[in-house]
């Protein structure tokens, strides 16, 4: 088994996983339709400060009104690299003046790709280096490719490790989080079917959910081509473009605005508080086979 993995500081981003040659991550602008149209420029993006879209793009912090675009601004940033062995490489972004007209907060954001044989694991890092507490939300985007006429002849699902009897989807609304819940896109306990339409009403958004495991798989091949454990994270999302070879698969640690959000920052669901001088960290790990 031979795995190598590319990464940039240009995102601190993810850019490539390949498997005995064989490249298993979407590979961003070099991937373009029949008609020579990018599908989607990215490959695995860490959203930072906030995950989804904040309402007209702008929030509240301190009585005044900051515009943010959706995910955040750090996937669109250059990161400082730390360390780059064959195995192991880390990035971070300090905040600086262009963060600041974004998010006025200190801060150091820190992305670390682990690989171990077949295993790959993403861990973020947010170390407060300000004097007042620090709000933020963070979420994982990778992107996976798949192949487009399998996907067309709908052999693609997504499989959770436990039988899931309070998992919740989110109704979205332009981007924000409606006041009720979506239909289940479940067919039964565990299975999620992914095909050419699953997209048409943007991303899957699931809470509540039991499992700490969800395996990509193929039914006609009965193979699994990966299983993610997302330990800790309470919420996934699930995204493609429509009609496109990658499927994405996200751990969020927080969502989009409510469509009754307020506006203020501090006041976002499920935002992370953390004090000056604390660290919060999180990961999640890939197989793939």
């Amino acid at each position: 088994m031979y795995t190598k993995m590319l990464t940039s500081k240009m995102g601190g981003e993810l850019i490539s996983f390949t498997l005995n040659g064989q490249e298993r991550i979407h590979q961003g602008e070099d991937c373009v339709d029949e008609n020579g149209k990018v599908y989607w420029k990215r490959h695995a993006p860490v959203l930072f400060p906030v995950v989804g879209k904040l309402k007209k793009n702008q929030t509240i912090i301190n009585g005044r009104i900051y515009e943010m675009q959706q995910h955040g601004f750090a996937r669109d940033m250059e990161f400082e690299p730390i360390t780059k062995l064959d195995n192991f490489h880390s990035y971070v972004l300090k905040s600086n003046e262009v963060t600041k007209r974004k998010y006025p907060y200190d801060f150091e954001l820190y992305t670390t790709y682990r690989l171990d044989e077949n295993k790959l694991t993403t861990i973020y890092k947010v170390i407060n280096t300000g004097d007042v507490t620090l709000p933020f939300g963070i979420g994982g985007h990778p992107a996976f490719k798949i192949d487009l006429e399998e996907l067309k002849k709908g052999n693609y699902y997504l499989e959770f490790e436990e039988d899931e009897d309070k998992i919740h989807f989110l109704y979205l609304v332009d981007g924000l989080i409606g006041t009720e819940y979506a239909r289940s896109r479940m067919v039964d306990k565990r299975r999620i079917e992914i095909n050419s339409d699953t997209f048409n009403d943007d991303a899957l958004i699931m809470k509540g959910i039991m499992s700490h495991r969800i395996s990509l798989k193929n039914k006609a091949e009965n193979k699994t081509l990966l299983t993610m454990d997302f330990t800790g994270f309470p919420y996934l999302a699930v995204w493609s473009k429509p009609n496109a070879p990658f499927i994405c698969i996200e751990p969020w640690f927080s969502t989009a605005d409510n469509v009754k959000s307020t506006g203020v920052f501090i006041q976002k669901q499920d935002i992370i508080s953390l004090k000056p001088a604390e660290t919060f960290e999180c990961k999640y790990t890939v197989e793939f086979f």
